[in-house]
């Protein structure tokens, strides 16, 4: 129970982080994308402050625990190769987040500014997914 409140819990402030800095709203995401024209520069600050928070968060965590609280042990990635799935499915997140406005995280919380618009893209992005694990799981042909 403590670790699906504890999910919750970085859910709930995440959510906030994204209201409060206006990254819900897409036409603010795609003005930092519009460096000719309207352009936002405040997602750079944003995610800035994203990654000075995260590496001293991880800096503090990995130096003093073993084990998270509320866990046996921590969740990493194992994979450091950068392939072919990784690449393309960077570009795809990429394009997408060009193109919408939204990233999957962002999206979340911003059915409370656009539920439709939102709604739709959330919609389309499990689509998505499903199509991609579909892709996944049939058969690989064999090259001899």
């Amino acid at each position: 129970m403590k670790r699906i409140l504890s999910a919750l819990a970085a859910g709930t402030i995440f959510g906030a982080g994204i209201a409060i800095s206006g990254m819900g709203n897409p036409a603010k995401v795609l003005n930092f994308f519009d460096p000719f024209g309207t352009w936002d520069p405040s997602l750079a600050f944003v995610m800035g402050g994203a990654l000075l928070t995260a590496a001293l968060g991880y800096r503090l965590l990995f130096g003093r625990r073993q084990t998270p609280l509320f866990d046996t042990k921590f969740h990493l990635p194992t994979a450091r190769t950068i392939d072919a799935k990784l690449v393309g499915g960077s570009a795809l997140f990429g394009i997408g987040w060009g193109i919408a406005g939204f990233c999957p995280g962002g999206a979340v919380p911003a059915l409370g500014f656009a539920p439709w618009p939102t709604a739709l893209f959330l919609i389309a992005m499990g689509g998505g997914i499903l199509f991609a694990r579909w892709l996944q799981a049939l058969p690989r042909r064999q090259i001899a």
